[in-house]
């Protein structure tokens, strides 16, 4: 007897667990933990100007979403106004190059930390303080170890990108092409870390944004910034 009550008592306790974990065949699920892992981190490389960013922005206000705008100096330094009204709406502003003349930062590692240096004071003239995010030009795919070694020992984490609107690298692209890139290029659907530009000629890019962010709210993405 004491046999039998165990053995319906193990019987009931994986039903009842099944249950809160999946709910039950008539209703929607009790508890759903696939959803509030999947994250979406919007990144910006080669900003800011002033034909991109402006409108880049109003569609992240508009969708309420937070994004990580990757600067470079030389872009900057004259449109200071555009890079604090992104930090005033609290998204990130991060390292991306000063120059991003590939031949000159990656000559040597002091001309890599001095290019750096000088794009994160002028972060820290915008936001009074420092980033500590930065981006490789080009990525860190095909740079030197001993480059990305100096850079994280100097205390920076470096971000790449696993999934991308190749608004770089398709000519003439429409927005529905690079809405079709950004959705299939996805590598890790838990944590996707999304490349697109806001330099100048990337109107097209601004034209997808927003069904690109509609797409993966739809999908469950909490979005993120660095």
């Amino acid at each position: 007897m004491n046999k039998r009550i165990s053995a319906l008592a193990a019987i009931l306790l994986t039903v009842a667990l099944f249950v809160t974990l999946f709910g039950n065949f008539f209703g929607e699920p009790l508890l759903s933990f696939a959803e509030s892992d999947k994250v979406i981190y919007l990144t910006f490389d080669d900003g800011p100007s002033d034909r991109v960013t402006p409108k880049i922005l109003d569609v992240l206000k508009t969708e309420n979403v937070p994004a990580t705008f990757f600067i470079v100096g030389t872009q900057a330094k004259n449109r200071k106004n555009i890079l604090k009204r992104a930090f005033d709406e609290g998204h990130t502003l991060a390292v991306h190059s000063y120059s991003h003349k590939y031949k000159e930062i990656y000559s040597s590692t002091e001309a890599l930390l001095k290019d750096i240096e000088k794009c994160n004071e002028l972060i820290c003239s915008i936001t009074g303080e420092f980033s500590h995010i930065y981006r490789f030009p080009g990525g860190s795919f095909s740079v030197p170890q001993k480059l990305v070694k100096a850079v994280e020992e100097k205390g920076y984490n470096t971000v790449d990108w696993n999934a991308s609107f190749r608004d770089s690298e398709i000519k003439n692209a429409s927005a529905r092409e690079l809405y079709c890139a950004a959705v299939a290029t996805v590598a890790n659907p838990k944590k996707i870390v999304m490349l697109a530009h806001d330099s100048t000629d990337k109107t097209e890019t601004v034209a997808a944004l927003s069904k690109v962010i509609k797409h993966f709210k739809n999908k469950g993405y909490e979005f993120k910034k660095f």
